[in-house]
């Protein structure tokens, strides 16, 4: 299968005020691959969501190559970014991110305005997508009258809105109790085993990383373990 991801030598270096500086990415290599389900691990601090926020083109790194689907992120201005982050990437974040003042449907018609496409079109395929969150009997609903994991499955229609090549989920049951986070992750494996997305998963759960084919860890911003579910190492790749 080809990669959708690849990085070398990444680092990620903030500047606190000349001439200190912060490195938070010690030379990262990485490769996932099309259809893969993995997870990022790491206590607080290990640079997790600096990496996250790389891969889904937020923020650049300071050195190194990221390739995404082939194209190089560093070498991409603002506009092209944006472009990517539209149509290449399907955001889930723990604490949804939804338009409060906008319906459920609406916030998944959203990523699809933004990428030109007709109203019909867009109606259609929010419908459908809604239907496959078991969501339908929402569609109508503002987000203040949804529950948590409602708004979470309302959240996962809407990242996927655009046929992104890459779900990136930040922590996506963090603020959903044990059962809805269960039920969340279920949605996670259908669109994994029956729909094929490529899914990354942004934890500090190591209940929630076992559920992924592949764990990779993080520590001081170096991956320190690259391991299959069945406890076989990936070479870092």
């Amino acid at each position: 299968m080809r990669n959708v991801i690849s990085m070398q030598g990444i680092f990620k270096r903030f500047y606190i005020g000349m001439p200190n500086e912060l490195e938070i990415l010690h030379g990262l290599d990485m490769k996932v691959r099309e259809g893969e389900f993995a997870s990022i691990v790491g206590p607080s601090g290990s640079g997790k969501s600096t990496l996250m926020n790389i891969i889904g083109a937020l923020d650049r790194p300071t050195e190194g190559i990221y390739m995404l689907n082939g194209s190089d992120i560093s070498q991409l201005n603002d506009s092209e970014l944006s472009a990517i982050r539209n149509k290449e990437i399907g955001f889930v974040f723990q604490n949804f991110n939804l338009v409060s003042r906008t319906n459920a449907i609406e916030n998944v018609e959203l990523p699809m305005l933004y990428a030109g496409i007709g109203k019909r079109e867009r109606r259609k395929r929010a419908e459908k997508l809604l239907e496959m969150v078991d969501m339908s009997d929402r569609a109508t609903h503002n987000p203040n009258e949804l529950s948590g994991g409602q708004k979470q499955r309302i959240a996962i229609a809407r990242a996927i809105a655009n046929e992104p090549s890459i779900i990136l989920a930040d922590e996506p049951t963090g603020a959903l109790d044990s059962a809805t986070g269960h039920m969340v992750m279920d949605i996670f494996h259908r669109l994994h085993e029956e729909e094929h997305k490529t899914i990354i998963l942004i934890t500090h759960s190591s209940e929630l990383a076992s559920e992924t084919e592949r764990i990779i860890t993080l520590s001081d911003g170096r991956i320190v373990d690259d391991t299959g579910k069945a406890g076989d190492e990936n070479v870092l790749l």
